[in-house]
This record gives structure tokens, sequence and C-alpha cells, in this order.
């Protein structure tokens, strides 16, 4: 009885670890996926008269959500929106990328230099559409 106690002591805690840190880096992955997804609809699809700046800042307010929804905060410089060839013009594609980290848990401040993390990425890609108005001031 006591082999076995010390025994799965020994093989669960580092199993536990191990799953908590999964879970983590899962978390990221889905919310980073979301908020790339959310933010390039949320680009495209702006009214018309819209600048391109107020379609990024409705863009980063989709990803920031969809991340929260996750538990995770969203930094202003994670999210970056390219636009080939112009942004809100017929026939262009919106990528938008999101980096981010995501630092293995229980492992405290005091040891000194910076937490190990795991990076994870996400991209989306969002045609504009060949056939529709040119929007923004551009």
């Amino acid at each position: 009885m006591v082999e076995f106690s010390w025994l799965a002591l020994l093989l669960l805690v580092p199993l536990i670890y191990v799953m908590l840190g999964v879970f983590d880096v899962q978390r990221a992955s889905y919310g980073a996926t979301a908020a790339t997804r959310a933010a390039g609809r949320a680009f495209i699809i702006v009214p018309d008269g819209v600048s391109e700046e107020d379609a990024r800042s409705r863009a980063f307010e989709a990803a920031r959500l969809a991340m929260k929804d996750q538990g995770l905060e969203l930094e202003p410089g994670q999210l970056k929106i390219t636009c080939s060839p112009a942004c809100l013009e017929p026939g262009s594609i919106v990528t938008v990328e999101l980096d981010t980290e995501v630092p293995l848990p229980l492992i405290p401040d005091a040891l000194g230099g910076e937490r190990p993390a795991v990076q994870v990425s996400a991209s989306h890609t969002e045609p504009f559409g060949d056939y529709r108005e040119a929007k923004g001031d551009g």
C-alpha cells in the first residue's frame, strides 16, 4: 500500500501538471483562432463611410471579445491586419495574424528571469469581394 501511494504520487503530480499546461495552450489556441476569424469578418463588414482606422478598431474589439471568451487578454501589439493590395477596396484580401504566448502554469515569478511560455499563432484570410463597393476614406 505504501509503495502504491508513493508511485501514484510520483506519477500523478507530473501528469496533472502536463495536463494543466496542455489545457492552457489549447484554450489559447481556440481563442487565437476565433479572434482572427472574428477580426477578419469585423474588418470587411463595415458600414459605408467608415474609415480604415475605424475598421481596424472594430476588428481589434471583435478579437478582444473572442479572446476574453477564453479568459485571455489581447494586447494591441499582438494583432496584425494586412491588406493586399489595399484595404477596403474591391478584390482586396485581408489577412489577420495573432501571436501570443501562454506561460506555463504554477511557475512563480520569484525564480527570476522570464517565465517559460509556449508561443501560439493564428492566421485568417478574408476576401473583401470583387463586386463590392469601395469603402472608407480612400
